[in-house]
């Protein structure tokens, strides 16, 4: 039997890991035709005998999740956003649109659900995974940033475990695993690359390209949460994040920048010792971590780091007078309520913008400060309250007058 230490979350539980199932484990992946899907799969299709995938959704990429179905078998997939048709096969159901992504979790009856959809649209399926009792395997930010309470609340009532897939939470997950209760925490440190930009200036971030902010220096990821690393609201969301899943206090989550990407992040307690979490920047190893949990699988992609060979390691504080979003974020959640969702749609009306050349880089937390100062909540944040939040947001980050004024 393995105690967990209890930050009032709902996969810090006792688990027996005796007497496991041998049953391949039934895995539904939320945008499997993303980063995070595409590996997820390789994780799967390197442990046949562990896993079984029965549910695949993608946004647009219709071709790709035809072929991802047919070459695993998926008997249930979903095209959630305006894709074209896809030719299934005889005993294949399609479910379509964002209502769809819900029937698919219905209909496929997963052990486990990834979550790697980008964006809002992973709020609702989230919740009805959690509704049925199915374990969540989070890689979407914004599920925990516009409705973190809810859902980490709604995971506590029904008894489910939401595992993080981000590489710096799930090292926080391992970091944390063998802490006992009356072990008190110092603190929970964050690492971040620092992006393409790191060490600029705000003069110089004002010319800054489309194509030079999606030259992520470690990560290779989507075009959205690359932009987010460019601006660091992605390492703003990971504090929101950090704040949910853990049940820590905001101000006690630092973010230090370490270029190297080695170290994942950190925990220090009160006397003062630190543990982290190492490893190679792929993001193979936390999905693959995520999956078997709480069993560990063998790793024979990647050779053992060599310390020796990485040499030193290098830390340094981030700008936050350059890179304001990370300030942000930290606002939002001392704000609470629906200031959460409004961050964090104005955060993807405001990088599609960017990315469709309407704004230039610095436009990004311009866009975003206006929104948060123009919100006017009215005190309640419950589901209907959030959505509202969001399509407020999305709609007045969206309006010609404002975007002219950024």
């Amino acid at each position: 039997m393995l105690r967990q230490g209890t930050h009032g979350n709902a996969f810090w539980q006792e688990i027996d890991t005796c007497g496991m199932s041998q049953e391949r484990k039934r895995i539904c992946i939320l945008g499997s035709t993303g980063s995070i899907g595409e590996k997820s799969l390789l994780v799967i299709a390197d442990n046949p005998d562990r896993f079984e995938v029965v549910g695949l959704s993608a946004h647009g990429s219709v071709k790709r999740l035809a072929e991802q179905a047919a070459e695993y078998g998926v008997k249930q997939i979903c095209i959630a956003g305006k894709g074209g048709d896809v030719a299934a096969p005889d005993g294949v159901t399609v479910h379509r649109g964002p209502q769809g992504l819900i029937d698919l979790v219905d209909a496929c009856e997963p052990d486990l659900v990834v979550v790697a959809t980008v964006g809002y649209a992973g709020l609702s399926p989230t919740l009805r995974a959690i509704e049925l009792g199915v374990t969540v395997a989070l890689a979407n930010k914004e599920v925990l940033v516009a409705a973190g309470d809810l859902v980490m609340d709604a995971a506590r009532r029904r008894g489910v475990r939401i595992l993080p897939i981000d590489s710096e939470h799930n090292a926080l997950f391992q970091c944390l695993a063998g802490r006992r209760e009356d072990w008190p925490l110092r603190r929970l440190i964050l690492t971040a690359s620092g992006g393409p930009f790191r060490g600029r200036t705000r003069a110089e971030l004002a010319s800054v390209t489309v194509e030079e902010a999606l030259c992520h220096p470690t990560w290779r990821m989507g075009r959205k949460i690359t932009i987010d690393s460019a601006t660091l609201m992605n390492k703003g969301f990971e504090v929101i994040e950090t704040h949910h899943l853990f049940g820590v206090a905001v101000d006690k989550i630092d973010v230090v920048i370490h270029p190297q990407s080695v170290i994942h992040s950190m925990i220090e307690y009160e006397d003062g010792s630190m543990l982290a979490q190492l490893g190679v920047t792929d993001m193979y190893l936390p999905i693959a971590n995520v999956l078997a949990w709480p069993e560990r699988l063998p790793n024979r992609r990647f050779k053992p780091l060599n310390l020796a060979e990485l040499g030193a390691f290098t830390f340094e504080q981030p700008d936050v007078e350059v890179f304001r979003c990370l300030g942000f974020a930290r606002e939002a959640v001392r704000l609470g309520g629906t200031y959460p969702a409004v961050l964090n749609a104005a955060n993807e009306i405001a990088v599609a913008r960017f990315l469709d050349g309407e704004i230039g880089f610095l436009g990004i937390p311009e866009l975003i400060e206006a929104a948060m100062n123009a919100h006017q909540p009215d005190g309640t944040a419950d589901l209907n309250a959030i959505h509202a939040a969001d399509r407020w947001a999305r709609q007045w980050c969206g309006r010609r007058e404002v975007v002219s004024r950024i």
